[in-house]
């Protein structure tokens, strides 16, 4: 097994990360001091990223993307980790995998536009009664006379909700059935409710949607009657890989970055606190997991790219991930002390940000509930790369 980047793998990498720490990372403060991203700002690294190719990396060539591997797409999500979640928005984009199924009409309407960055959609399956428990949604769809539909429900948590201009929304269309729907925001009866304000994820809307007997037109069904379930699953799989996993590792190692300096320049009782054994301990078991995510992220990646099925592997990164980014910022408080809980330094709010990963796409105990019956039903050798 070769585990060595390649010259455009590396090439790949470092035109993400200067363009990262050149365009975005300079906009985090006032993003956080203000609450919000400048429209002007944002059109500007949405237009630099599309000019560079670094928008819709996820997506093949021959509709306008990246036409990244799986492998490669987690390499260039890692360093999206190292800014913050609304920029990674505007400058690279989502173009979210259900809507490769579009056909006909729908590609040049919903799926090219995406791709170009002309159109941006959101993603809108949680409600309020419905969290981690994607089947259990109340929004439904009726079908009409003509085979247009009528929908009617409520989403919230719904990410990015005011820059989109459509929305992939699922619908139960029967009592067991599930469909996904594109909504375009400005139909009669469609309105956008209040931001629902967060601890942190500073500067990203996260919005409620309302619809009432919405009309939509038989094109909007996106793929076939009853796959919305399927559609979503699928989509939340990749976004729990890529922007859980991948960029989970991402963070944590930029917040190690700004630990080791720290522990080398910080001076008490006469000598760098690096020097004392126990923040050499935090240090050293940030590494260890650090490392360990890194690797579980890119050879689930290889298991995607092989065509192999990588669900459960993809739990398992979940909440590894997502707790070794915890663990990390936590360790990063205690090692910059008092300046680490105060807003002067970026540390809070790595803090605050970090905490959400446990929750969003699935709780760390729903996943851990996948895994156990998954292994408890397939056996341990399911987990064994060697068999």
């Amino acid at each position: 097994m070769d585990f060595s980047l390649n010259e455009e793998q590396k090439m790949m990498i470092d035109t993400v990360r200067r363009f990262i720490a050149e365009e975005l990372r300079p906009l985090e403060a006032e993003i956080e001091e203000n609450g919000f991203l400048d429209p002007a700002k944002a059109r500007a690294v949405h237009e630099k990223s599309k000019s560079l190719g670094l928008y819709a990396l996820n997506i093949a060539p021959e509709l306008g993307g990246g036409g990244l591997s799986a492998v490669d797409r987690m390499l260039c999500e890692e360093q999206f980790g190292h800014t913050t979640d609304i920029l990674i928005r505007r400058a690279f984009g989502n173009v979210y995998e259900p809507l490769l199924v579009c056909k006909g009409e729908q590609i040049a309407r919903w799926l090219t536009p995406s791709v170009r960055g002309e159109r941006t959609c959101a993603i809108a399956i949680t409600e309020p009664g419905a969290g981690s428990d994607a089947q259990g949604i109340k929004t439904h769809a009726r079908k009409v006379e003509g085979g247009g539909w009528v929908l009617n429900g409520a989403k919230h948590f719904i990410s990015d909700g005011d820059w989109s201009d459509f929305f992939l929304v699922s619908a139960r269309t029967g009592d067991k059935e599930i469909s996904m729907f594109m909504v375009d925001k400005g139909l009669p009866g469609f309105s956008v409710g209040k931001d629902q304000k967060m601890m942190g994820l500073r500067g990203t809307p996260h919005v409620e949607l309302f619809f009432d007997n919405v009309p939509l037109e038989p094109a909007a069904l996106l793929g076939e009657e009853g796959q919305g379930f399927k559609l979503a699953m699928g989509a939340l799989n990749v976004v729990r890989l890529a922007q859980v996993g991948a960029r989970a590792v991402g963070k944590a190692s930029h917040v190690l970055e700004l630990m080791v300096d720290y522990a080398g320049q910080r001076q008490q009782f006469g000598k760098a606190i690096g020097e004392f054994q126990m923040v050499q301990q935090m240090l050293a078991d940030s590494v260890i997991e650090i490392n360990a995510a890194r690797w579980m992220v890119l050879h689930t990646a290889w298991m995607l790219d092989s065509g192999l099925d990588a669900r459960e592997q993809i739990a398992m990164v979940k909440v590894h991930a997502a707790e070794t980014l915890g663990r990390v910022v936590d360790r990063a408080v205690q090692v910059f002390g008092g300046m680490g809980f105060c807003k002067e330094l970026p540390i809070e709010r790595y803090y605050r940000d970090a905490r959400i990963y446990r929750i969003f796409d699935g709780t760390s105990e729903i996943h851990r509930t996948v895994i156990a019956r998954s292994v408890l039903r397939k056996g341990a050798a399911l987990f064994d790369v060697n068999r």
